[in-house]
């Protein structure tokens, strides 16, 4: 797949790291395979969103066949390129999800239009938090490896909702937060525990 050209300098000059230490685009050389463009996470996302356009889970506005994941928030919201026309990427669109919810929000333009934007304060994303920018936002480059903890799995079930998740994790008790990032060991023990419920 051709891939637009903005994305293609961003990565060049930046590498894989985090925006705002909240926003991470996939990078052709992440750190894990959850953040690597090439590897896994796009074709489970959209599997899971043809899944719910399809049961009407939750209304895509998008036909996911379009829509191809190339980022991810700390709270679960993925960044989306409208793949439409698909022989014209420096014409794709950026969408956002709602983690837990209904909501879609596009932008109509690249990603380094969105990112510029967005961590200017032009635009607001309304799944975003109000302090996104508070302190100034700041680019963060990744580790070149995962450290001494393997990479966080992907839920067993990627319709679980992970307020389920975090639910699970204080009745076992484990020290989970309200927001954000759901702690590695959480999600470790959870998948650990819930491997035989996939059948």
């Amino acid at each position: 797949m051709q891939l637009p050209d903005d994305y293609k300098e961003l990565a060049s000059a930046y590498g894989p790291g985090r925006f705002a230490d909240y926003l991470q685009l996939y990078h052709p050389h992440g750190n894990t395979q959850y953040v690597d463009l090439a590897g896994p996470m796009p074709a489970r996302i959209r599997s899971q969103l043809q899944s719910d356009y399809d049961q009407g889970t939750y209304p895509v506005p998008y036909d996911p066949r379009h829509l191809f994941t190339m980022g991810v928030t700390d709270n679960g919201e993925y960044l989306f390129w409208i793949t439409e026309p698909q022989d014209a990427p420096d014409n794709w669109r950026i969408a956002v999800n709602e983690a837990r919810g209904p909501r879609w929000f596009t932008y109509d333009g690249t990603v380094t239009g969105f990112l510029v934007s967005v961590l200017s304060g032009e635009t607001a994303v309304p799944q975003f938090p109000r302090g996104l920018l508070e302190p100034a936002p700041r680019f963060v480059p990744s580790p070149p490896s995962a450290g001494n903890s393997p990479p966080l799995p992907p839920p067993a079930r990627t319709s679980v909702d992970t307020n389920e998740i975090r639910e699970w994790g204080r009745a076992n008790g484990y020290e989970v937060p309200q927001r954000g990032r759901i702690p590695a060991a959480v999600l470790r023990a959870w998948e650990q525990a819930h491997r035989g419920d996939e059948s």
